[in-house]
C-alpha cells in the first residue's frame, strides 16, 4: 500500500470539504489494536493515528473471499456523543485484489440534518431514515457494539436466553469478527455467563452451520 499516496489524498479531501469531513486510513497488515496508519480532522470522530480498527476492517479481516468485499458509499454513522455522521468505505487492494487498507470518509451531518427538520416542521413532513449505526473510539466500544448487536438479533436479554439463543448470538459475533479483537473471548464468555470452553464449542458449533 503506498502510504504516502494515501496520506495527500486524505489531506486533499479533507482540505477540501473542511473540518466537518475526517478522512482516515486503517492498515490490515499492523497490529490489529491499532490500524489507522493516517488520519486527518479526526476531531470528528475523536480518533487519532494509532487507535484501533472500524466495523470495515473488522469484516476485512474475516472475509477469506476478497470477492465478497464490497465498498459502500453514503451510509450513516454516530459517534459516541451522538453526532450523525455520512460515511463511505474504500477497500485498498494490492495488485491480486486482496485488501491490505481501508480508505474511508466520515463527513458530521448533524447541523445540516438539524437544518433539515426545522424546514421539515414548518412543511410537516417527516422523512422516513435508517438508524445509524455508532462509530466507535476504541476496540472495546467496537466489541460492546458488537456484542449488543448480537443480543438485539436474538431479541432477548441474556438471563432468557437459551442454549440455542447463545449459540445464534456467538455465530453473529464470530461472523462480524468480534473474536478478532484482543481479549474479546474473556469479555464474551463473562457476557453470556459461560466459560471459554463453550464459548469455544459454540463458535465451532457456528461455524459448521455456515459450511
Amino acid at each position: 500500500m503506498d502510504l504516502d499516496f494515501y496520506r495527500r489524498l486524505a489531506k486533499a479531501i479533507a482540505a477540501q470539504f473542511g473540518d466537518h469531513c475526517e478522512v482516515a486510513v486503517h492498515d490490515l497488515k499492523a497490529d490489529p489494536d491499532h490500524t489507522i496508519v493516517a488520519i486527518e480532522n479526526g476531531h470528528v470522530t475523536n480518533r487519532k493515528e494509532g487507535d484501533g480498527p472500524s466495523r470495515a476492517v473488522l469484516e476485512a479481516w474475516k472475509e477469506t473471499d476478497p470477492e465478497k468485499l464490497r465498498d459502500s458509499a453514503g451510509y450513516l454513522m454516530k459517534t459516541h456523543d451522538g453526532r450523525i455522521l455520512k460515511s463511505s468505505t474504500v477497500y485498498i487492494r494490492d495488485e491480486n485484489g486482496a485488501p491490505e487498507g481501508v480508505f474511508s470518509i466520515n463527513y458530521d451531518i448533524t447541523e445540516l440534518l438539524m437544518a433539515e427538520r426545522a424546514v421539515e416542521s414548518i412543511l410537516q413532513h417527516k422523512a422516513d431514515r435508517k438508524m445509524p449505526e455508532r462509530i466507535p473510539q476504541s476496540v472495546n466500544e467496537l466489541l460492546d457494539d458488537l456484542i449488543e448487536q448480537s443480543v438485539r438479533l436474538v431479541g432477548k436479554p441474556v438471563a432468557m436466553m437459551t442454549k440455542e439463543d447463545k449459540i445464534a448470538a456467538i455465530a453473529f459475533l464470530n461472523k462480524s469478527g468480534a473474536f478478532l479483537i484482543t481479549r474479546s473471548g474473556d469479555k464474551v464468555s463473562k457476557y453470556f455467563g459461560i466459560s471459554k470452553y463453550t464459548l469455544y464449542s459454540y463458535i465451532d458449533a457456528s461455524n459448521t452451520n455456515e459450511t
